[in-house]
């Protein structure tokens, strides 16, 4: 038989213990209910858009190999490295089209990033902020674009054209390939080297 002050015991820890339940529970309900409420009353945020600007674009052409400045209206981010990236974008969407005069298929993904770094090499006393910019292409858009000397010059010195035309200060361009350094583009335009934006021409009718 338990004893008396064990039973009294047992009875005072039940009756906490039923005690606890309820007041727990009720503070459960209420956190929902004031979770819920803020769901309710919170502002909902429109996602923020960059707003669009005038971004000029050198385009290329197999039709006469020449490499034409566009301009196009882009919602362009303040950021460099990710505006570089938007006109880039841009570009080989263009090239992606079905009736693009330099067809080169992939789209906006094919560049997975942009790097902008302090120019290499001496300095130029004109332009002492000078900057490299490394520009990190897809596997899939190397492996799809069309092979040839003269095509894929035409695709690199207007990437190097196009990112010097919206960002002044870069004047030396090199390129990766899922993050790692590529011989050639498909075959031909060496990936190993600097591109000078000098080198890119944006004026008609003038050939690689």
């Amino acid at each position: 038989m338990i004893p008396r002050h064990q039973r009294i015991i047992l009875s005072v820890l039940l009756v906490a213990s039923l005690v606890m339940g309820v007041v727990l529970w009720q503070l459960r309900d209420r956190a929902h209910q004031r979770l819920m409420a803020g769901e309710d009353s919170a502002p909902t945020r429109a996602p923020e858009v960059a707003p669009a600007e005038q971004a000029t674009l050198l385009v290329a052409s197999d039709q006469d190999n020449s490499i034409i400045p566009q301009v196009r209206s882009l919602p362009l981010p303040a950021d460099p490295g990710s505006r570089a990236r938007a006109v880039l974008g841009k570009l080989l969407e263009i090239y992606s089209t079905p009736d693009a005069l330099h067809p080169a298929p992939g789209g906006p993904g094919s560049i997975t990033q942009v790097f902008l770094l302090p120019a290499v090499g001496e300095k130029d006393p004109q332009h002492p902020d000078a900057q490299l910019a490394v520009v990190n292409l897809s596997g899939a858009f190397v492996a799809a674009h069309p092979s040839g000397l003269l095509t894929e010059t035409l695709t690199v010195l207007s990437v190097c054209g196009t990112l010097h035309a919206n960002l002044p200060r870069v004047t030396q361009v090199r390129f990766l390939v899922d993050g790692a350094q590529h011989s050639t583009l498909a075959g031909h335009a060496d990936l190993t080297r600097t591109y000078l934006a000098s080198e890119a021409v944006p004026t008609e009718g003038t050939h690689p």
